[in-house]
């Protein structure tokens, strides 16, 4: 099998090192990459697209956890051998690079600045975990989809709040943990109250949400 091509220029230098030791790998849009429960034996920078983390049950519902693209990696919770705790899915199409457990490791050793980054990103990691933990049992499901749309939302060329990717209304659903009719029907109200509208199947923010519904 030929090389794989050296990793974009534009990787953080830390995550180019790693990924000049793994392999390019193209995946189409809903590939699994990682199954939650099974053992882990790799790690996988974006080099293209976007990848989803999420976590299911039994019945098939799930919450995301995030979304990682270009820079990012993902599987790094299984380095310690352990079964992933998570599920993650390319939610379009995706260019990852593959590196083996065992030479993410060897690369820890010999990499400080590598080493020291991989930490950072497992304490921001569990602070988010523990937030996304304090929203669900705080929070009602109108204020953890407002947090979501305002996290989301960035100002376009004539100044309004837009989302820019295409939200459905089960993604939405599986980022707030609530059912899909749920999601729908608050947007209905907001859309209708004046707060927000949909342009090109994208959602924009007409005005501040209100902070109770």
């Amino acid at each position: 099998m030929p090389p794989s091509p050296p990793p974009p220029a534009d990787l953080p230098p830390d995550v180019a090192r790693l990924a000049a030791r793994g392999v390019q790998r193209r995946f189409r849009a809903r590939t699994l990459l990682i199954q939650e429960g099974e053992g882990g034996d790799a790690i996988y920078i974006v080099l293209a697209g976007r990848l989803r983390a999420f976590v299911s049950d039994a019945r098939g519902r799930e919450v995301t956890l995030g979304h990682h693209g270009p820079g990012e990696y993902v599987g790094e919770m299984s380095l310690d051998g352990g079964p992933r705790s998570a599920s993650v899915e390319a939610a379009e199409p995706s260019t990852c690079v593959v590196v083996t457990r065992e030479s993410v490791l060897r690369h820890m050793a010999e990499d400080p600045e590598f080493t020291l980054g991989l930490v950072t990103r497992l304490i921001r990691r569990a602070r988010l975990a523990t937030e996304s933990a304090r929203s669900m049992a705080l929070l009602d499901v109108y204020s953890r989809l407002r947090r979501v749309l305002e996290q989301r939302a960035a100002p376009g060329p004539d100044g309004v709040q837009a989302i820019a990717e295409r939200l459905t209304h089960q993604s939405l659903a599986s980022e707030v943990g609530c059912s899909r009719e749920m999601v729908s029907r608050l947007l209905k109200d907001l859309e209708t109250g004046g707060y927000l509208a949909v342009r090109e199947r994208r959602l924009v923010l007409l005005q501040p949400l209100p902070a109770r519904w």
